[in-house]
Formats: structure tokens, C-alpha cells, sequence
């Protein structure tokens, strides 16, 4: 065996940079939030819902993705799923935000951490 050939099946077992791809709002959504958000369970606003939906978005994501970082009422952190990164749990919020009339952009990498600050200080009251 050549040594390139070698170093080539190295390489191969090594996971790559950055992990597993990131989820869109739309599949965190579907795999997570729908268990409640599709129904209303636990008084949870239901996707879609302009009604419901509509005073949350007037709020803005500075008050609703760290409600959702650190979990609100009977709605756990991160949905319950602490294996989802930051960016993730902001994106199905924008996701379930303009399903309920937002017009919200893809999160940036800056909103998402002041987000997750937020939503450690208010864990620490």
C-alpha cells in the first residue's frame, strides 16, 4: 500500500469540520416543535395561528428566541432537545414566527449569540 493511500483511509475516518450540517427551521420544527406548536398543546401558539402569533411577532426575536434558549412556561429549554445547536432553535423560531405573519431573516451568527447571552441572564434571576 502506497503511503498516500494510507493517509487517504486516515483522513477517511476522521469526522469533518463543523459536525453534522445544521437543521433548517422547517425540519427542527417538524422533528421537535411540532409535538406541541402543531396542535396548541400545553397552550402552545400553533403554527400558522395569525392570532396568536401575531403579538409574539410584534414582541420581535429579541424576546422570543431566548424564551426558547432557555424554555418558557411548560415549554422546556431548546424544546426539550439540548442536542440542538443555538442557531438551530432560532431558525424554528423564525420559521414558526413568519408562518404567524413574521417577515424574520436567516439569524446571524451575532443575533444568535446575544440571544443565547439574554437567555442566560434571565436563567440566572
Amino acid at each position: 500500500m502506497r503511503p498516500y493511500s494510507i493517509l487517504l483511509l486516515l483522513l477517511a475516518g476522521l469526522p469533518l469540520p463543523g459536525g453534522a450540517a445544521e437543521q433548517s427551521g422547517a425540519q427542527v420544527y417538524a422533528a421537535v416543535c411540532s409535538e406541541c406548536h402543531a396542535t396548541g398543546k400545553h397552550d402552545a401558539p400553533a403554527f400558522g395561528d395569525r392570532k396568536r402569533w401575531g403579538r409574539l411577532v410584534r414582541e420581535g426575536l429579541d424576546d422570543l428566541v431566548p424564551a426558547a434558549l432557555r424554555g418558557i412556561r411548560q415549554m422546556p429549554a431548546m424544546g426539550g432537545k439540548p442536542d440542538l445547536s443555538d442557531l438551530e432553535v432560532a431558525r424554528a423560531v423564525v420559521h414558526m414566527a413568519n408562518a404567524g405573519g413574521g417577515k424574520f431573516a436567516e439569524p446571524t451568527a451575532a443575533e444568535v449569540a446575544r440571544w443565547r447571552k439574554k437567555a442566560d441572564a434571565a436563567r440566572k434571576r
